[in-house]
């Protein structure tokens, strides 16, 4: 039962820089802090203030210059290149801005791409991809390209694909950003559904207070420091 209480992800002594020229840039500073499973977590921060590049160090995509990132238990700033791709591949599940969807593919291809780099077979994947689609209501849009869909529409396809290989966490940076009211509202509603009902743990980067209401917590980032 002790295992339950752990965090899914713990952050310590966290920094990050970048080098521009001879100049370098600091983007994050000793950052600490952890998120429990299940829960709903909100980045803020004003532009530059380092909340994408904290996204990306958590979803493996970065690397820190110093610190531990431990996700599910693995400190993931000890793994090699290609163990970080295995394990970014099979932990965690991205939702974007705009969308990323691949347009010459249906909503049913698209969900279906990362499935491709497991061991399932074909019926197996279109099991998947058919209750992931249906989890976020578009079973009946499944032949349909990215052209024919709305924005909103999109996002939820985009989320389908996410989840499809069942990840530890969801990272969303700025998921609602490119969206309407109705429709950024309809994605919040299901992405806290995915926490509620499935278990998933979502971490999302957003500069709209109205989004970040929908979270359980909220982290503020100020200048490469976490402030609150």
């Amino acid at each position: 039962m002790a295992a339950a209480t752990e965090p899914i992800v713990a952050i310590r002594d966290l920094s990050k820089s970048y080098r521009r020229g001879e100049q370098i840039i600091p983007v994050l500073s000793d950052i600490s802090f952890t998120i429990a499973p299940g829960e709903f977590l909100a980045l803020m921060g004003p532009s530059g203030s380092g909340k994408s590049t904290l996204l990306n160090l958590i979803a493996g995509i970065d690397r820190c210059d110093s610190g531990e990132i431990i996700v599910n238990g693995v400190d993931i700033t000890r793994l090699a290149e290609r163990e970080l791709a295995r394990w970014r591949a099979r932990s965690v599940g991205f939702i974007f801005q705009f969308y990323n969807l691949m347009p010459v593919l249906t909503a049913f291809e698209n969900v279906e791409l990362p499935l491709q780099l497991t061991h399932l077979s074909r019926r197996e994947r279109r099991e998947h991809v058919e209750l992931a689609l249906e989890l976020v209501g578009l079973a009946d849009r499944m032949d349909h390209f990215p052209s024919q869909l709305s924005g909103g529409q999109q996002q939820r396809v985009a989320i389908a694909r996410a989840v499809v290989a069942d990840p530890a966490i969801l990272v969303a940076d700025e998921p609602t950003g490119d969206l309407d009211r109705a429709a950024a509202s309809e994605i919040l509603t299901l992405m806290d559904r995915l926490v509620h009902d499935s278990g998933k743990t979502v971490i999302m980067v957003t500069h709209d207070p109205r989004a970040a209401e929908q979270a359980h917590s909220i982290r503020n980032l100020e200048k490469g420091i976490l402030t609150g």
